[in-house]
């Protein structure tokens, strides 16, 4: 027996299964290729941040006074973060709802697949979809609103660290709301709503400077205000600083608010997500 056979087979000659992370692997491809299988899926994800900034964009250019900014390079950075908590978030919660009530999730629990598999191929397709989110944003926002890329090492640093963590929380309090549908029919509802609340109180269609206080401080105990907060100082001049409530970019509090939020969101996920549907018991 070749050492490449004897890694795949027990002593008694019984298949060895892959492991978590192989498994993950193939699940994660198999999570893309169903996501890119559908095309209206595919283009609603994609083409809604970019909709909504163009309109906002359009409507809000004037130059923001004393930040040396247009209004619409606002919009860029704070649609960035809707874009990646869309594709994440508002995905998972709404998908893994629709599975549980189909039945799917239920059947993967019931084959030898370890249920790390499960999570891991989601966590791929949602880095893909993310980065691939990103990545077009970012193409409109220096095509048309002359917003600047870095050309500092520490400023891509520093917009990998804010991707990572708030693309992990909100990943993982997606995977946790998926459990608050009774349906799947009524998914779409459920997640929606918080997500489009959060959008307007966390400076992503309203900016910063014209919300009232209260919201800014409701907005300000969850990830996407942080997120667009985080983005504007990567992709903006210093001297938009000013128009944050605290008149800096505070980035050592967004590094600690998002990593509270993904410890917060796995205690969550770990506590409420349920393999069958509530009427299987």
């Amino acid at each position: 027996m070749t050492a490449v056979t004897s890694r795949s087979m027990h002593e008694d000659g019984t298949a060895v299964l892959p492991g978590a992370w192989g498994i993950g692997l193939r699940r994660g491809a198999l999570e893309l290729k169903q996501f890119f299988r559908q095309r209206d899926q595919v283009v609603f994800t994609f083409a809604f941040p970019i909709v909504f900034m163009t309109l906002f964009a359009s409507i809000f250019s004037d130059d923001v006074e004393g930040a040396g900014i247009t209004a619409s390079q606002l919009y860029v950075a704070a649609m960035l973060a809707a874009g990646i908590m869309s594709t994440s978030f508002q995905s998972l919660g709404i998908s893994i709802a629709i599975e549980r009530d189909e039945r799917v999730l239920r059947r993967l629990r019931g084959t030898p697949m370890p249920p790390a598999a499960y999570f891991l191929g989601k966590v791929w397709l949602v880095l893909v979809t993310g980065l691939l989110e990103a990545a077009v944003l970012l193409v409109f926002g220096t095509t048309l609103y002359d917003v600047d890329l870095p050309t500092s090492a520490v400023k891509w640093l520093t917009f990998g660290w804010i991707f990572l963590l708030g693309i992990t929380a909100c990943a993982l309090l997606g995977i946790a709301i998926s459990s608050v549908p009774r349906s799947g029919r009524s998914a779409t509802s459920v997640v929606v709503l918080p997500f489009l609340v959060l959008q307007f109180i966390s400076g992503v269609y309203i900016p910063v400077i014209g919300l009232p206080d209260w919201m800014l401080t409701i907005g300000a105990l969850f990830p996407l205000k942080w997120m667009c907060q985080g983005f504007r100082g990567v992709f903006l001049p210093e001297s938009a600083a000013v128009i944050e409530q605290a008149g800096s970019w505070e980035f050592g509090k967004t590094a600690l608010v998002l990593g509270a939020w993904c410890v917060a969101g796995l205690v969550l996920c770990l506590l409420t997500f349920r393999w069958k549907d509530r009427r299987d018991g």
